[in-house]
This record gives structure tokens, C-alpha cells and sequence, in this order.
């Protein structure tokens, strides 16, 4: 999950208040009237005023942001790399289970030494769960981890076969901690987990 913030926006002769989010593609806007902007689609973006202009093919669209404005504009101008949100170090190792991203992998061989196979003390998992039932693998792959590792497990976005609360819980009956989320790709989020502090 991104970014999100109460506010009001005017578009197309519309004014709403409502909370926008912004996400690692697209900027959601829920209120009276609802907006979804993939950023690619953006065609300039400025901060002035505590107001976020973007420019669209259909017009311009006003974000009452206040300090914030200034913030989303350099995220959506200068947006961090998936290796950047996730904080992989270089020389560091991983572990990639059933993730066939080639954007992701390719970034990833480019800072870490990448395996496909889960030894004890691994220093970071990467775990693509596509279903519920997938996540039954979650405790081998908590037991796995070194004490300061990470378990990341990425799965889809507005899926019903899998959902938020499911990885949660798969993480947490695991004897994990959920600490962070981030947008994985347009089509699917990461949860990262840990081994709390108490049990290390």
C-alpha cells in the first residue's frame, strides 16, 4: 500500500472530498465520484500552493493536498525502484520461491546472489503465494529464516483466492510479524515478515 490522504479534488467540473491513495502505478481517488490514474498516463504533474495538478488526456485534475503535494509529486516524478522499497543490499542473499517476475529477478541478481532453494538461516525469502492454500508452506519457510531475516510474500491485488488478511494470518500463526507492505508490481503486493525481537 501506498500513500493516502484525506482530501478534495476537482476534475471534469467536479468537486469532492474523499481519501486518495497513491499506489506504485496509479493514484485512486474514492469520494462522490471516483478516479483511477494509471501513471503512465500522466502527461505532467506540478506542486504549487499545496495543490498536486496532473495533467490527463481528459483534463487536468486537482489534488487539494496541502504540505503533501509537494511529496507526491517527486514520488510520482521520481518513483522508487521495486529493489529501492524493498531495501535489498548489495551482495546480499536470497531466495526467490515460485516468483517468475523477469523485471523483478533481473533487478534482483543485480544486487544479491539469488537461489531457488530454502536453507536454514536464509537471510531473505521472496515467496509468490497465488492462492490461499499456497500460504500452508509459510511456517517451512518461517523456520528457514536467520534471526534478523525477512520473509516477503508477494502475492495478486483484489484477488478473492487470496487476500490481505489471509497472508497476514499465514504469517502470523507462523509466529511471524507483518512490519511493512509494499506495491510489488501493477498486479501484485508484498508483505514483508519477521521474527520479533522477543524470540530471536
Amino acid at each position: 500500500m501506498g500513500a493516502e490522504i484525506k482530501c478534495r479534488v476537482r476534475f471534469s467540473g467536479k468537486t469532492s472530498g474523499g481519501r486518495a491513495l497513491l499506489e506504485t502505478n496509479e493514484i485512486i481517488f474514492r469520494g462522490d465520484f471516483r478516479l483511477k490514474i494509471p501513471l503512465k498516463q500522466i502527461n505532467g504533474v506540478k506542486a504549487a500552493r499545496g495543490e498536486l495538478r496532473i495533467n490527463l488526456p481528459e483534463g487536468e485534475a486537482v489534488f487539494e493536498l496541502g504540505a503533501a503535494a509537494e511529496k507526491w509529486a517527486e514520488k510520482i516524478l521520481h518513483p522508487k525502484s521495486v529493489m529501492e522499497k524493498i531495501g535489498v543490499k548489495d551482495g546480499s542473499k536470497a531466495v526467490v520461491v515460485n516468483i517468475n517476475d523477469e523485471d523483478f529477478l533481473t533487478q534482483l541478481k543485480g544486487r544479491a546472489v539469488c537461489s531457488r532453494k530454502v536453507v536454514p538461516r536464509s537471510e531473505t525469502i521472496f515467496f509468490g503465494a497465488e492462492s490461499a492454500v499456497s500460504l500452508k508452506r509459510v511456517p517451512t519457510f518461517a523456520r528457514a529464516l536467520a534471526p534478523a531475516g525477512a520473509l516477503w510474500i508477494v502475492y495478486p491485488k483484489g484477488q478473492t483466492a487470496i487476500r490481505e488478511i489471509d497472508v497476514i494470518g499465514a504469517g502470523r500463526r507462523a509466529g511471524l510479524k507483518d512490519v511493512k507492505v509494499v506495491g510489488f508490481s501493477a498486479t501484485h503486493t508484498a508483505l514483508k515478515f519477521v521474527i520479533p525481537l522477543a524470540k530471536r
